[in-house]
């Protein structure tokens, strides 16, 4: 009997389709590869966790160009709050593999780091403690930009992508009731993901000393490296010569070239004085709580 060979082809493909470690974007060579070698391949010795629109992306550009740090397939990997029901081999598929590690480790005898940069790990209920029991080593890079001017370029990068149509007050207003039980709908069912809280949280996002206090519960401090944003930004080779410090590599030419800059209309002064009002006593907590006063006046 002579099998359909049209039938075979679908069915390999369903199978492909259906493969819990592929990705959700159309299918090519490289996923179908990755899908198949999840196993094989690295977990990152960092993460860049947060804070979401604080120069996480620039950060991660410049590291990637480092000669002894690989990149993940994707800077934004979304495994530990979006995407954890797939799975670690998933996870791992995003990053090089056990071979290319050997070879440049034992052959090469270079330096071999790998990492991801996901800047809403640091604002999920559950991440921590994930990334605790997966990754109790993990080094941990947070840039912590003035909640006030990361919240307004938050709103703006929303309302750029069709995710906001009201302006930025009334954003502001709408937060609470817009995000309301989403935190509890996430801790309660960790298949859920509330992309409500993810786009509305404007204000709660940048509450930092909140989400600084779960982390540390479950990680000890020396594992962190905390960047004022505004440091990043007015002396790149500074910051960044502390970031190889921490992460225990050379340092190495880098090519500082900002991403992600959005231009947009300035702030509302009296906006700008009411978000003042409201951050005040949440940094001041953040100052006492770091031991560190970034001076977001």
């Amino acid at each position: 009997m002579i099998y359909d060979i049209t039938l075979l082809k679908k069915k390999i493909v369903n199978w492909l389709v259906n493969h819990p470690n592929l990705w959700t974007n159309p299918l090519s060579i490289n996923s179908i590869l990755r899908a198949l070698t999840g196993h094989f391949r690295v977990l990152p010795d960092f993460i860049i966790i947060g804070s979401a629109k604080s120069g996480t992306t620039s950060l991660y550009d410049y590291l990637t160009q480092h000669p002894s740090i690989y990149p993940a397939l994707w800077k934004e990997i979304y495994f530990f709050d979006r995407y954890f029901p797939r799975g670690i081999t998933w996870y791992r598929a995003n990053f090089p593999s056990k071979f290319q590690k050997f070879f440049v480790t034992k052959i090469q005898r270079k330096s071999f780091l790998t990492g991801e940069a996901t800047p809403t790990y640091i604002h999920h209920p559950l991440t921590a403690k994930r990334i605790s029991k997966i990754l109790p080593h993990i080094k941990l890079i947070v840039l912590l930009r003035n909640p006030i001017d990361r919240s307004y370029s938050h709103y703006q990068m929303e309302k750029q992508m069709g995710n906001e149509d009201l302006t930025f007050e009334d954003a502001l207003e709408s937060e609470n009731s817009r995000i309301k039980g989403e935190s509890e709908k996430m801790i309660n069912n960790p298949n859920y993901y509330s992309y409500k809280r993810q786009i509305f949280s404007y204000l709660t996002s940048g509450i930092y000393v909140d989400q600084l206090e779960i982390w540390m519960k479950y990680f000890p401090k020396n594992q962190f490296l905390i960047i004022k944003n505004e440091d990043f930004d007015n002396n790149q080779q500074t910051v960044f010569s502390q970031v190889e410090n921490f992460l225990d590599v050379n340092h190495a030419k880098i090519e500082f070239k900002k991403q992600n800059i959005g231009k947009y209309n300035p702030m509302n002064f009296e906006t700008r004085k009411k978000l003042e009002q409201f951050f005040d006593s949440h940094n001041k907590k953040l100052y006492t709580f770091l031991n560190h006063d970034f001076g977001w006046k």
